[in-house]
């Protein structure tokens, strides 16, 4: 049972990266209102007549995003029944689901109702929680089933701070980044990593500084993850569930700043863009589950005291 429900974990999470690269395509695409002001129908059609690019876009995404719900709720109730007995299915099984709901029903008022960029900026960093939630979800799938050993860790004040101040930190990265493209600042600053447009290199309207802001952001979360994989390569090689976290995290936020960096210097290429919001996702992914690590250290102190 384990072996089926191991590959049916793993792509239901292919599956929520699709629908996280989906929803970032109809952004970059301008595709939003593709299907007009009417959901889940197309123009109040169910087959749509008139079929062009942004239709085709908006569409498939919903398509994918209504095949991840149902994916997503047979792998909540499996896992639920399978694995219960872990700590944390139960309570990643429902925010899977219900977190996957709650991106649906804003993807559906943006379209019917419109919303304003900063609340738009959101649904990026929901469907982040919504991958995140299923992703762990299925590592302990593959913890039940003995691939490692992520039970007994120990993992010290100094890194737990470290572990929670980043994620804390990169759900603000990833935010500033959604409002970027959201307000159209993406090109706000044509030259990397300073603001040129006008000579100055610093920024002299607000699209410049919300592009300016997000790099800022993003150079320290680099230096940041990168000083922590150091202190994990020098104090947790022992311990290879941390250690391998770190060491993935760090070749990851290096990709972020390169796409970041290419993002611009290609112009908005569509695959560049795309890869950078798919490397974020992983990203969160690995800290999210090393999020989860620190939690379960804090039970265990608590059972030995």
């Amino acid at each position: 049972m384990y072996r089926l429900l191991k590959w049916f974990a793993v792509c239901t999470s292919i599956i929520m990266l699709f629908v996280l690269i989906g929803g970032a395509l109809v952004t970059k695409t301008g595709s939003g209102m593709g299907c007009g002001r009417s959901w889940p129908l197309c123009h109040g059609e169910l087959i749509p007549s008139n079929i062009d690019f942004a239709l085709i876009v908006e569409l498939s995404h919903r398509i994918v995003s209504g095949l991840a719900a149902i994916v997503v709720l047979v792998l909540s109730v499996w896992a639920w029944r399978v694995i219960g007995h872990k700590r944390e299915t139960k309570f990643l099984a429902l925010l899977s689901f219900a977190v996957l709901m709650l991106q649906a029903l804003i993807g559906a008022a943006a379209v019917v109702w419109g919303q304003s960029s900063a609340v738009l900026a959101l649904h990026f960093g929901i469907s982040l929680v919504s991958f995140a939630s299923v992703f762990l979800l299925t590592l302990l799938i593959f913890e039940a089933d003995k691939r490692f050993d992520a039970e007994t860790l120990i993992i010290d004040r100094r890194m737990s701070f470290h572990i929670i101040g980043i994620i804390t930190y990169c759900y603000t990265v990833v935010y500033s980044g959604a409002l970027v493209r959201h307000v159209g600042a993406s090109l706000a600053c044509p030259t990397w990593p300073t603001c040129t447009r006008n000579g100055i290199g610093l920024p002299t309207q607000m699209h410049e500084w919300i592009q300016m802001g997000h790099r800022a952001a993003a150079g320290l979360i680099v230096v940041w993850i990168l000083y922590v994989a150091i202190l994990a390569f020098r104090k947790y090689k022992h311990q290879p569930v941390i250690y391998k976290a770190w060491m993935v995290c760090a070749v990851l936020v290096l990709l972020q700043a390169t796409t970041g960096a290419l993002v611009v210097f290609t112009k908005l290429n569509i695959f560049v863009s795309l890869l950078h919001a798919l490397i974020i996702s992983c990203l969160f992914g690995v800290l999210s589950y090393l999020l989860m690590l620190v939690t379960r250290n804090k039970v265990n102190r608590q059972k030995q005291q």
